[in-house]
């Protein structure tokens, strides 16, 4: 049972029931389009009259549509879609190396984007981005929000970005400063978060049925994003997940973001599989000259080298996530990032790394697999912080 949040408890109103019946309605066309209104009524027990009353408002809202079914004798049914066309919300996926504004659809379709180097200085970005914003706002008029990724502490609430380590960029209010210019509702989380959402209303089939999950985002950095009972867990002031920086041993490859050479970022991020490839060839050119990217490149085409760095990689990712599931037992657990293309070189290791090190033998172990969000993991994760709102089932105060 929840404990009710006396802080943020919003009274119940009468329209509190017919909203969450709509979301059940407009989740049961998402989730097995294409269906009749009377699958819908058998399904959840709602009166066809009532389903009937809210099909019509979501159609009115162009969220639906309908289509005729197959005729078995009789008059052919008709059947409900989601009407993922037309672009309904601007995603910013804000990195390290580069910034990425696009447009998406209903289901996560990228429609439109521009890509352009992050640079420090924090005011050039973020006119940058704001320039970007309004030209697309101006030639799609269905916009209904915008979602901002960031690699950093964020605190969603508020919607301001606390630390930025790799610019070192500190409180930084962006969704204030966006909606100023825009006149758009901004919401604003942390990338591994994001993510994390992503893989929750976008990703693969087998995290639909899941309630908790954690995503693990490995790139220059380690972040992870925690799912729980089907929402993203901030913790205090958006602090939860910097799991990137618990102590896993000493003498990493590189230091994290912090400076530390104990953290699992420095063991388990794409900079550590990197330094270890440069090791391995015998100097500090190798690494320099060389992308995390081309580097799974090299291993995919027989680089004994390559390959090695890869699995010690894997190693060390497997070693965190068994430390994970021993704390928090999710259901599954996802890695996202350019890793997941190297999934087939690099899965054995992940998995032998994770039984190694649980101690839990009596309990079933979380089950680790690759997202399939591709290279857009964080743009798609921008994106859900407007799309999913459009199927959550809480309730607006």
């Amino acid at each position: 049972m929840r404990r009710i949040n006396l802080k943020k408890a919003n009274v119940a109103r009468s329209d509190t029931i017919r909203y969450i019946n709509r979301q059940i309605v407009l989740n049961y066309v998402r989730e097995k389009e294409p269906i009749s209104r009377a699958e819908i009524s058998h399904e959840t027990a709602l009166q066809r009259s009532t389903v009937s009353l809210i099909v019509e408002e979501l159609k009115n809202q162009g969220l639906i549509y309908e289509i005729e079914g197959e005729s078995t004798g009789g008059r052919p049914p008709n059947l409900l879609k989601l009407r993922a066309a037309g672009c309904i919300a601007i995603g910013v996926d804000i990195g390290t190396a580069q910034t990425t504004v696009a447009t998406g659809d209903l289901v996560g379709r990228v429609l439109r984007r521009e890509t352009f180097e992050t640079d420090p200085d924090l005011e050039t970005t973020f006119n940058r981005i704001a320039s970007c914003i309004k030209a697309f706002i101006v030639s799609e008029p269905t916009i209904e929000g915008i979602g901002v990724s960031l690699p950093g502490l964020v605190d969603s609430e508020t919607g301001t970005a606390l630390f930025i380590p790799h610019f070192k960029w500190r409180e930084w209010a962006i969704a204030e400063e966006l909606r100023t210019v825009t006149g758009m509702p901004v919401t604003v989380d942390n990338d591994a978060n994001a993510a994390a959402l992503a893989e929750l209303w976008l990703g693969r089939p087998e995290i639909r049925d899941v309630r908790d999950f954690i995503f693990v985002l490995v790139e220059e950095g380690l972040g992870t994003g925690i799912i729980f009972d089907g929402q993203v867990y901030h913790g205090m002031v958006g602090g939860a997940g910097e799991f990137g920086h618990m102590t896993i041993g000493k003498g990493a490859p590189v230091a994290c973001a912090a400076g530390s050479d104990e953290c699992w970022e420095a063991f388990a991020s794409e900079r550590a599989a990197l330094a270890r490839y440069a090791q391995k060839r015998g100097g500090g050119a190798a690494q320099e000259d060389i992308t995390f990217t081309r580097l799974i490149d090299y291993a995919f085409a027989g680089d004994q080298f390559a390959r090695e760095s890869l699995t010690e990689t894997a190693y060390f990712l497997g070693l965190g996530i068994s430390n994970l599931t021993k704390g928090l037992s999710p259901e599954a657990v996802i890695l996202g990032g350019g890793i997941a293309r190297a999934w087939p070189l690099i899965a054995d290791e992940l998995h032998t790394a994770i039984e190694k090190n649980s101690i839990c033998r009596g309990l079933p172990s979380a089950v680790a697999f690759a997202s399939t969000l591709g290279e857009d993991t964080r743009l798609m994760g921008a994106l859900s912080l407007v799309l999913a709102g459009k199927f959550a089932s809480v309730v607006p105060a």
